[in-house]
């Protein structure tokens, strides 16, 4: 747990953390609407959500395959495990 705390304050000072709210909100519902899912895929789509509402237009992850279906929505950089 110690090496994840650090890890996570070591990203806070690098990257702006993309709050969820009332607008984030209001996309996931949009998203899930559009693009229905259940379980583990809402979590993947209120990341999603957020990604407009801060103006965040990419989305880097290790696991491409998960986001997918989001493809119309938000511009997908899958990245390779070394």
């Amino acid at each position: 747990m110690a090496a994840a705390i650090a890890d996570v304050r070591r990203f806070q000072s690098s990257f702006e953390v993309a709050e969820e709210g009332p607008a984030v909100l209001e996309q996931l519902l949009r998203l899930l609407a559009a693009y229905p899912g259940a379980g583990k895929q809402v979590h993947d789509a209120n990341l999603i959500a957020a990604m407009p509402v801060h103006d965040i237009r990419c989305l880097l992850t290790f696991n491409g395959a998960d986001f997918r279906r989001f493809a119309g929505a938000i511009e997908i950089e899958a990245l390779a495990l070394s």
